[in-house]
């Protein structure tokens, strides 16, 4: 999968695939390799459509990526990160899920002045 350029059939086909989950916590899991691909191709979605170095949203195990334009920080743990698992990270990728609901209900560490500029660039899909 390119590091640049996510191809946007790639990103619904992707998303599709662990659709039934989103929808349905009971529902069975999708793979890991599905739900790797979900997640990075979501978070590098964001990345390139608000491009910049002042915010890094980490999916663990998956994917970090840095986002939004502005300060760029290169050493250490960043000023301005966005960090949850992969299910509350494509809740929020697919509008499934409100950015500051899922800060105040703890599913969504948020920490730094800039980390909530983030829910500016959601839904991605």
């Amino acid at each position: 999968m390119p590091r640049s350029g996510v191809d946007p059939a790639q990103l619904r086909e992707a998303v599709a695939a662990v659709a039934g989950w989103l929808v349905d916590e009971n529902a069975p899991e999708p793979s890991r390799a599905e739900l790797a691909v979900a997640v990075r191709l979501t978070a590098r979605a964001i990345a390139q459509s608000a491009p910049g170095s002042s915010v890094e949203v980490r999916v663990p195990p998956f994917v970090a990526v840095q986002c939004i334009s502005g300060p760029r920080h290169t050493r250490g743990t960043p000023p301005n990160v966005v960090e949850t698992d992969p299910r509350t990270w494509l809740l929020l990728a697919t509008g499934a899920m409100d950015f500051d609901a899922a800060v105040a209900a703890g599913r969504v560490s948020a920490s730094g002045g800039r980390a909530g500029e983030v829910a500016h660039w959601l839904p991605i899909v």
